[in-house]
């Protein structure tokens, strides 16, 4: 799916087998820094949840295939910057610089 047809798939907003809390979810994170304050503090106020159990939400979202198809280019990202933590968290325990 290239992005225009994932714009238009993520305007349609009927994205089946993802809830409206997901949809939420990823539409929180395309656009969070637009956020006044802190982003724990946004999640808070927003989901009504702490900021680890946001994040295991969030991580098990973006491994699902129907959130890849709902924004593309978005899960990518988070993929993308989740493998770069767990590789530097990785190099430090085992004493590399990355």
């Amino acid at each position: 799916m290239d992005a225009a047809n994932a714009y238009v798939a993520h305007e349609g907003g009927n994205t089946p087998g993802l809830s409206q809390r997901d949809r939420d979810i990823l539409e929180f994170e395309r656009h969070w820094w637009k956020f006044a304050g802190a982003k724990e503090q946004a999640v808070r106020e927003k989901f009504d949840m702490g900021s680890t159990r946001y994040y295991r939400v969030l991580n098990a979202l973006i491994d699902r295939p129907e959130a890849l198809e709902a924004d593309p280019l978005l899960v990518r990202r988070l993929r993308r910057l989740r493998a770069s933590r767990q590789r530097q968290r990785s190099a430090r325990r085992l004493g590399f610089e990355v």
